[in-house]
Formats: C-alpha cells, structure tokens, sequence
C-alpha cells in the first residue's frame, strides 16, 4: 500500500475527524475532501495534533466533477471512505431537492470520477433509517429497506445503497462496503474533537451537553407517549469511536477479500436505550443538571430501534467496547472544553 491514499469524503465532519485518528493509528495514510459546508477546518487542524503530524486536505464539494479530476490526479488514490453528505433529518423535509442534489447526485459524481480513474474501493457511510419503521427487534440487515422512510435524509441513503447495490451488478470488479450506523455519540478521549452542529441541534446528546454547559436553557424530549418502557424514543446509541474503527475494519476487510456481492453490515451495540435513560445517565456521570420539558413528537421518528450487529463481528471482527458511560463522559468532556464547539476559535 506504498503512497496509496484514501480519499476522506466529509473527513473534517463529526465522524469523518474521528475516523481519520483511527486510520492514523492503523497506518494508512489519506486525504481529505469536505467543502465545510457543515464542518470546520478547525477539527482538521485539531485531528493533526492528535496525530502528531498535518493532515492532507482538499477543499472541495462531491457534485464538483472538475474538482474532483484534480484530487484524484494529483494523489494515488487506492479507495474512498465516503462521508460527505447532509444530514439533518427536518431540514430534509424543508429542502429535499437540497438533500437528494447533494447526497444522491454528489454520490454519482463521485462514482464516475472514481471509474473514471479504476479506483473501485469504496466504504460508505449509510444508516438505520434505512430500515423505516421496523416492526421486529433488533434489526438485522436482511431486513426490508426503503418501506417506510419518513425523510429524504433517509431516503437519499436508501437511494445510494440501490446506487451502489446496481453498480456492483453492472461491474464485479467494484468492492463495496455499506455500513449502516446507528446513534452516533461521545467524543475522542482527549476532548479535542467532538460534535459540533450549527445552531440548536437535532441530536440528543450534543443537545444534552449545550444544556449542561448552559448554552441552551432546556431539553426538548420530543414525545412522551411511545409505546416503549417510558414513553419516550428507543436508540441503539454507539460511541464515536467505535464507530471510527468499524471504517478501519471495513477497509482491512475490502482490501483482503473478493465479494460476490456488497457488504451490508449494522453498526451499533445491539442495545436500546430511551431518552429519559440517556438524560439520566448523563447526569449522574458527569454530575450536572439537565432540565428539560417532553414535548410534542417530532414528524419522523419511530418509536424505537436498534441494532443486531452479529453480522459485523463475524465479517469484520468488530464491536462496539466503550459503554454508556464512557459515551456520557467524553461528550461532557468535549463539550465543557469547547463550550461554543469549533467556533471563534483561530486556529
């Protein structure tokens, strides 16, 4: 693998910087691609210093062919981790031609810049609302995908997942893994890098740290009335980190085997936790307090999900290790470090 690099679409976002130290860690080199729309060169910056050495970057948008061309000229690029892509589940439903112009088309683009160049190695980042609304627990990867989806966020991952599904069968020389996440959480221990989502935001535990650290005045739990042990939302919530490594293995494992077919595989612990367990396990391990109001349900979520994730340690040797805690700590960590996240910081 001398000089060959991996193409980081989305690398300076929230799980993007958190896969590049563990790439880092297992001495594969790479560059990253992000048009900082929803990043910040900051977290690149803060990635190097974790590393101890710079970080390869490439400012630049997916749907952007010529751009693209440059990158892939200019490194010997062996295969693609494929991140960037927008991700708010409500503004998807305010701006789906935004959404499917982006993930789905930005998605294309790459592909045929990536043929374009025999560069057929591609790991992306799908997820669970993939599945829609699931009737039976956990969810296992065999089953129905694209019934149910109640955004174009999701939709649009669906969409990429067929995309990807149909390109294969065009061409048994791609390799493809789909990894489909769960909740994503926590921050890496050294409290540099975390989440850092613009405006209020739409995930539950960056939402929690804003609270705690007093940026935000008051949790909204969204529904108090799910069919679930107490009434609010059931995620399969995985630590960031855990996550980051599950990229590593994936590449390992595209590197190593010929596949008949996509690898399809659930990323997440296989454990569901509720909101309220969520906000109460934040406050005894860090200490804090969290006020919060339930509010009406928010158009779009299910009851309750959550992942069977066998498939990925049989094929990948992987599993998800740090736990509930460990996931409430290193937000708070990050979070109280970085009260405003990456912002007016001139780094």
């Amino acid at each position: 693998m001398e000089n060959k690099k991996i193409l980081v679409t989305g690398g300076a976002g929230y799980i993007g910087s958190h896969t590049l130290v563990e790439l880092s860690q297992a001495s594969y080199d790479f560059v990253v691609y992000d048009n900082l729309v929803n990043s910040s060169k900051v977290a690149i910056n803060r990635v190097a210093n974790i590393i101890g050495k710079d970080v390869v970057f490439e400012e630049g948008d997916i749907r952007d062919s010529k751009r693209l061309v440059e990158v892939f000229t200019k490194y010997d690029i062996d295969s693609v981790i494929h991140f960037a892509g927008l991700k708010a589940v409500g503004e998807s439903v305010e701006k789906p031609l935004y959404y499917y112009d982006n993930n789905v088309n930005g998605t294309i683009k790459l592909l045929e810049i990536m043929k374009e160049f025999n560069c057929k190695k591609i790991v992306f980042s799908s997820s669970a609302t993939v599945y829609g609304d699931p009737k039976e627990m956990p969810v296992t990867e065999d089953m129905q995908t694209g019934q149910g989806i109640t955004n174009p966020y999701g939709r649009s991952k669906y969409m990429i997942e067929e995309i990807l599904k149909d390109l294969f069968i065009s061409d048994s020389s791609w390799k493809i893994a789909i990894l489909r996440y769960f909740n994503p959480v926590g921050a890496h221990e050294s409290g540099n890098i975390g989440e850092d989502p613009e405006g209020v935001p739409n995930n539950l535990m960056p939402f929690i740290s804003q609270v705690a650290v007093g940026k935000l005045e008051k949790l909204k739990v969204f529904g108090g009335d799910y069919p679930t042990k107490d009434g609010t939302g059931v995620r399969d919530y995985i630590h960031v980190v855990d996550l980051a490594e599950a990229h590593v293995k994936a590449v390992e494992f595209l590197d190593k085997n010929n596949l008949d077919k996509p690898l399809i595989v659930n990323i997440g612990t296989g454990r569901g936790y509720s909101v309220l367990e969520m906000i109460k396990a934040f406050k005894k391990v860090n200490q804090v307090k969290v006020p919060y109001d339930i509010v009406n349900r928010r158009a779009g979520d299910v009851a309750k999900i959550y992942a069977n994730p066998k498939k990925a340690k049989e094929l990948l040797n992987w599993e998800a290790k740090r736990d509930i805690e460990q996931m409430c700590q290193s937000s708070w960590d990050w979070q109280s470090k970085n009260p405003r996240g990456y912002s007016i910081i001139d780094e």
